[in-house]
């Protein structure tokens, strides 16, 4: 192992020496002294009491590995030095074959045995949705002792009934699982002290000369060859740009490292305890944001613990919301068992006697049945495996070591049968508290510079469109104007300007990088641009071409230049054309005797553009300004009409995502129209966008909606529509029954009036109250009337507590405080 720490150990070095941020820690690696002394983690082990025996210990069978994240931008530069440093012929990435998946199977049978493609279409879509990506396989679908077996009866129906179905399946089953392609592992990188040639075959990657293993990753580690996990992260590059955006918007240095006492930032744990996460490392879930103002964080344990409480395990046996209770007071703390209140205190006692992680775990075994950490590892492996007959052998030293400790069998029996399950779920805290620490510097960094870090986070994720739509709604939301771009101020990313963002000229469709390169440069070396023909006198010829200059006018680009974008898009072209005519005539020294004789070489003397006045209206340029941006910028178009879909609405788009397939609800937005097709059967259905302020949604209406719906469905109508979540792919998407057209005459809505008598303001209502209203965060006030006798006194409640007036809210304050809490037809 000395040899692996020292190499793990300069791989560490070299990024940090060369500007190359490394994660703080992952998986159980965290727990070593000797990581944290050597700089491989950040995380003190003895501080956050995290075991060394959850990383190693001579009982362990399988070594552990260090697995390391790099900013995603630099993960090639890290495999490049350890190629030169340890030498070409002996470092190598690890290939990976891609097998066929069920759906792919079925759709690859049906298409080889000549069936039309809506036969495989219907078989997959029988087929259950995948799980976190993983599809059933078809042998899962008709084994009964597969845990998903039972959602899978609608397939083995159509099989049964249907001689194609069960012609296609029978052959795709015999394709599943072959090989199909093969590709370069993530981060995988096989270091050997020997020459690779001389132990496995080897492949040169054609395109680039990189060097791939012809053994997959399980063959090698087989071989004893080391595997080193390089891994980018995008939230570390997130991180990296929005300390250099607050050195250069702010003039601070902010050292990540630094920040020892993580549990003294007020900002960061009122951040947190509102769950305005989102953008947030492994915290902006919608039902994460919901947890995290339900349980309040107020420590870095906190954010630990939510980590490691978030996942379908202890959420299944409602583990994250007892943690929730129990910190917050609404529920008392209860031990295991009478007997072992205290003797599980300082296990158990930053947890509120709740089980949470696999040290935990092992830790009880250790103290109270006299276990080494070691053979405590392998008992929570054991339980783990929940296998009957593993577990009545390991239950006997469990058992005698508890009972010479002076316990009875009842609490014996109580913690064993509270231990089976838990160890099962619980969580490996070294990697949770690792974790935790990228995600309370992504925490502190919103909290505190809010601009910085938004621009950062939304330079990481310009390629998604979605992604990017609710972080801009969410821009919004925190008080940040997001700016147009701009030839005189826009660099090539996201950059912050004060309190504000400012979009990037790469933003923007057909300008290259080249372009951007140009246009700041020159404005860099000659100054700001005056005007439109300053514009096109300074630059380079590449910052001319009409199609870059129509693009970067129909998205706002000059508007600083005071002209209007529709007069810029009817002259660019004559303007462009009669400026390179001037620029060639002076590379080929036919100067104008008249010309502007103080004019620097290179930028062809005066040049006058008459630019027409007039402007497109509103909806015209937002249009022109979403398809060269993919979004909009500058405005929206549901901008003064958002409470009225609000109201009439479920949830936004974005939340889809979230929602349990097949559940049937309402959203609103503006249409992107798409065209109408038709079935074989000659039956019209079309496919339309809908898009909200937090993003947009894929929607399918079918002959029989298509029919009623029709009449609605006009390119950027305002609509209600009302239809099933569908999430058999990665994407949610929405099968529509219905439209309609919300009435947006109406004026601005008032606040949300809500009717309280005076005897139920009981600190645990008045607690959970705000929870209900934390639970909806929005943009309107809230006035509390509350009822005693006679006497009636209206409350303006704080502004921190605003909400979106939605059915969800007033649903969740009628459950709370009675139907009559709202005015009719809430």
């Amino acid at each position: 192992f000395p040899g692996y720490f020292l190499v793990t150990a300069d791989l560490c070095r070299h990024a940090k020496e060369t500007g190359i941020r490394v994660g703080p820690g992952r998986g159980s690696a965290a727990g070593s002294l000797v990581a944290y002394a050597l700089r491989i983690t950040d995380l003190d082990p003895i501080k956050h009491k995290l075991l060394f025996e959850r990383f190693l210990n001579p009982e362990r069978i399988s070594m552990p590995d260090i697995d390391l994240d790099f900013d995603e931008r630099r993960r090639g530069d890290m495999i490049r030095y350890a190629t030169e440093k340890y030498g070409e012929e002996r470092v190598s990435q690890i290939i990976t074959y891609g097998t066929i998946k069920a759906k792919a199977a079925v759709k690859d049978a049906a298409r080889v045995l000549g069936f039309p493609y809506a036969t495989g279409d219907k078989i997959t879509k029988a087929m259950p949705p995948a799980v976190m990506g993983k599809d059933v396989p078809l042998s899962g679908i008709f084994d009964p002792t597969h845990k998903r077996y039972g959602e899978a009866a609608e397939f083995r129906a159509l099989y049964d009934s249907d001689p194609d179905a069960k012609q296609v399946v029978d052959t795709a089953r015999g394709l599943e699982g072959l090989k199909r392609q093969w590709g370069v592992h993530a981060a995988g990188v096989i270091l050997c002290r020997e020459p690779l040639l001389d132990v496995i075959p080897i492949h040169r990657r054609e395109q680039d000369g990189a060097i791939i293993t012809q053994f997959d990753m399980g063959a090698c580690e087989t071989l004893g060859l080391l595997k080193m996990d390089f891994l980018g992260l995008r939230n570390l590059t997130v991180l990296d740009d929005c300390l250099k955006h607050i050195a250069s918007n702010r003039g601070e240095t902010v050292v990540l490292e630094d920040l020892d006492e993580m549990d003294s930032d007020p900002k960061t744990y009122e951040l947190l305890a509102r769950g305005d996460t989102l953008g947030v490392f492994q915290l902006d879930g919608g039902p994460m944001r919901s947890l995290l103002r339900s349980m309040q964080p107020d420590r870095f344990e906190s954010i630990s613990a939510v980590l490691a409480l978030y996942r379908p395990g202890p959420m299944g046996v409602n583990a994250h919301n007892d943690y929730a209770d129990r910190k917050t007071g609404r529920k008392p703390v209860v031990p295991i068992h009478p007997e072992l209140g205290e003797a599980l205190e300082d296990i158990l006692g930053d947890t509120y006697g709740l089980i949470v992680y696999q040290e935990q775990v092992m830790a009880i075994a250790q103290k109270l049945a006299g276990y080494t950490l070691g053979n405590a590892d392998l008992l929570r492996r054991a339980m783990g495996k929940k296998k009957r007959e593993i577990l009545d052998k390991e239950y006997i030293p469990f058992s005698e070591g508890m009972r010479g400790n002076g316990f009875s069998d009842g609490a014996i029996k109580t913690l064993w049968e509270t231990l089976v399950p838990f160890a099962d779920y619980a969580f490996n805290r070294a990697h949770t508290a690792g974790y935790g620490l990228v995600s309370f510097w992504t925490a502190y960094l919103k909290a505190n510079f809010p601009a910085e870090y938004m621009a950062a986070l939304l330079t990481s994720v310009r390629d998604d469109k979605d992604k990017s739509a609710l972080y801009l709604a969410e821009c919004r939301r925190m008080g940040i104007k997001v700016l147009p771009p701009d030839v005189n101020d826009s660099d090539s990313d996201f950059t912050p300007r004060g309190t504000d963002i400012r979009f990037g000229l790469s933003a923007i469709r057909n300008v290259g990088t080249n372009v951007v390169a140009s246009v700041v440069r020159t404005r860099e070396s000659k100054g700001r641009f005056a005007d439109f023909g300053d514009y096109l006198r300074k630059v380079d010829a590449v910052a001319c071409n009409k199609k870059t200059v129509e693009s970067l006018c129909k998205a706002g680009a000059f508007d600083s230049l005071g002209h209007s974008r529709k007069g810029l898009v009817q002259v660019h072209a004559e303007a462009i054309d009669a400026c390179l005519g001037t620029k060639r005539k002076e590379a080929e020294g036919q100067f104008d005797l008249f010309g502007d004789a103080e004019a620097e070489p290179g930028e062809g003397g005066l040049f006058d553009v008459a630019v027409p006045m007039g402007e497109w209206d509103k909806a015209v340029l937002l249009t022109y300004e979403r398809e060269m941006l993919g979004l909009y910028a500058s405005d929206h178009p549901l901008f003064g009409v958002e409470h009225l879909i609000a109201n009439a609405t479920d949830m936004p788009v974005s939340q889809l995502a979230e929602t349990d397939d097949g559940r049937t609800v309402v959203v609103g937005g503006i249409l992107a129209a798409g065209p109408r097709r038709m079935t074989q059967q000659g039956n019209p259905w079309a496919m339309v966008m809908l898009e909200d302020l937090e993003g947009p949604v894929e929607v399918m209406f079918f002959p029989q909606s298509y029919v009623a719906a029709s009449v609605h469905l006009v390119e950027d109508a305002v609509v209600l529509i009302k239809g099933r979540v569908d999430r058999r792919d990665d994407i949610p998407k929405l099968i529509a029954n219905e439209v309609t057209v919300p009435d947006l005459s109406v004026g601005p809505r008032g606040p949300v009036v809500i009717s309280l008598p005076t005897p139920r303001c009981t600190p645990p209502v008045v607690e959970r109250f705000k929870e209900v209203l934390s639970a909806h965060p929005g943009t309107t006030d809230v006035h509390l009337q509350l009822v005693g006798g006679d006497k009636t006194t209206m409350v303006r409640l704080d502004e921190k507590l605003r909400v979106r007036a939605t059915p969800a809210l007033f649903a969740d304050l009628k459950a709370l405080l009675g139907t009559g809490c709202l005015p009719t037809g809430a």
